[in-house]
């Protein structure tokens, strides 16, 4: 017996949710996409998606619904429009790959529930590298059974692992972003203190490759580092919101985690001097301030 592949709608086609559509394209998936800036969207067709109008629209034809948002208040504006809910046939599974609080994906998936209406928060990692490639961590909250009836829709888009109940995903996206924005602030930091010291950065980076230092932000982001390449990729803007959150959490359970409350106040004074919409690995540019060159 043949199971019909499921219909996906795709809401927000920006840098990350533009090429998770054209991997899902890749593999055959009949996809609707959507975004608030239509051009976005619009340059999704020729590769075989339908251009939906609306939201609703896109969520009419769908059994599966993917969101990629900027933050909360955009998910949730989202989701819980009536017109959107109502669009929805009983059983549509809507999956949330934006970077939320833990707590907004236990409010979405109650809210949709009342519906009829399912839900799974699964944010992501890998940046637009990891997107372009189909090579994403995918870190998924929500119901075993569910998620594994997806596993040919998520295998598009990269490797997938269920870490729990719904909320789940996203404590695990925000304890992924502290490792990201603490290692960032690592590399800057020995970046600038190699530089500083009349060394070469590159050829520090070259060095250390390899060793216990090696990883894909050594990599990737050291190599923007030295090369002052600051187009995002990931905008601080995105990182200090994710910061913000995992400080929230760590309010919640009176956790004292000072790497992640040190690095968080770094991304702030970068995003509030003008760097929040330049790539996170522009953290280097904040450590470079508070060490002026001599002379």
């Amino acid at each position: 017996m043949t199971t019909t592949p499921p219909r996906i709608a795709f809401l927000g086609t920006g840098l990350m949710g533009a090429p998770m559509c054209a991997n899902l394209r890749k593999k055959g998936f009949e996809l609707w996409v959507w975004n608030r800036s239509p051009e976005k969207a619009e340059a999704l067709v020729p590769l075989g998606a339908t251009l939906a109008h609306s939201a609703a629209e896109a969520v009419s034809h769908a059994d599966v619904v993917f969101t990629m948002l900027s933050n909360d208040e955009a998910v949730e504006a989202l989701l819980l429009d009536p017109a959107v809910i109502a669009a929805a046939r009983p059983g549509t599974t809507f999956i949330d790959s934006s970077s939320t609080r833990p707590a907004t994906a236990k409010k979405l998936a109650a809210a949709l529930a009342q519906h009829q209406l399912q839900f799974i928060d699964c944010p992501v990692s890998g940046g637009v590298k990891g997107a372009q490639e189909g090579t994403l961590a995918l870190m998924a909250g929500g119901p075993a059974a569910l998620i594994e009836s997806l596993a040919s829709v998520f295998a598009a888009l990269g490797r997938l692992t269920r870490v729990g109940d719904h909320g789940a995903g996203q404590v695990a996206k925000l304890a992924n972003q502290q490792i990201v924005a603490i290692t960032i602030g690592a590399i800057a930091e020995a970046m600038t203190l190699v530089s500083r010291s009349g060394g070469s950065a590159a050829a520090f980076r070259d060095a250390i490759r390899g060793g216990f230092a090696e990883s894909t932000i050594l990599a990737l982001h050291g190599e923007r580092m030295i090369n002052r390449n600051f187009e995002p990729g990931g905008p601080c803007k995105h990182q200090y919101k994710d910061l913000r959150n995992i400080q929230s959490q760590m309010a919640l359970h009176q956790l004292e985690l000072p790497l992640t409350s040190g690095v968080t106040e770094l991304f702030g004074t970068l995003c509030e001097n003008g760097g929040a919409d330049l790539d996170h690995s522009a953290l280097l540019l904040q450590i470079e301030s508070l060490n002026p060159k001599e002379g």
